[in-house]
């Protein structure tokens, strides 16, 4: 059972889904913390609010300065200037995300366009031009250029 367990987390895709939580994990801090020290002072600035995460209501009906001082008072409340944040945070690693599958879709769509520019000779099996009529390695001519070469078809006008 131990060797079957080994030889499933040895796996590859199991190892990059581990590298990719772990460093998930390390971009949602650097996020947060984009979020909460650079963006949100920013945001709070121009809706006349200095930090979101204090904006509550308290359930039991009283008002409290601070968020700190409801939970030290036992009161239950609705938390939803954490709530802002944590969409805020959502969007931006939604964003982030977004724009790194584009550009790896990007990279990907250049590399399935690109036509083989060099072929196997079935001779030798060295790489040669894809328009080669003779092998430079073992000197044999290829015959799917001379065939497609010299056809009927491609001398003629349709």
């Amino acid at each position: 059972m131990f060797k079957e367990f080994k030889t499933f987390i040895m796996r590859g895709n199991v190892l990059d889904l581990a590298v990719g939580i772990i460093i998930g994990a390390a971009f949602t801090k650097i996020v947060s913390s984009f979020v909460s020290d650079v963006l949100m002072p920013v945001i709070s600035l121009a809706l006349g609010k200095v930090d979101f995460s204090n904006l509550f209501v308290a359930l039991n009906g009283q008002t409290y300065d601070t968020l700190e001082a409801a939970k030290k008072a036992g009161a239950a409340t609705l938390n939803y200037g954490l709530f802002i944040n944590a969409i805020i945070d959502f969007l931006i690693v939604a964003f982030a995300i977004f724009m790194l599958i584009k550009a790896v879709n990007k990279v990907a769509r250049k590399e399935e366009a690109k036509a083989p520019e060099m072929k196997e000779c079935p001779e030798c099996l060295s790489q040669i031009p894809l328009k080669a009529r003779k092998c430079s390695h073992c000197g044999s001519l290829q015959a799917s250029t001379l065939s497609s070469d010299r056809s009927p078809s491609s001398s003629m006008n349709v």
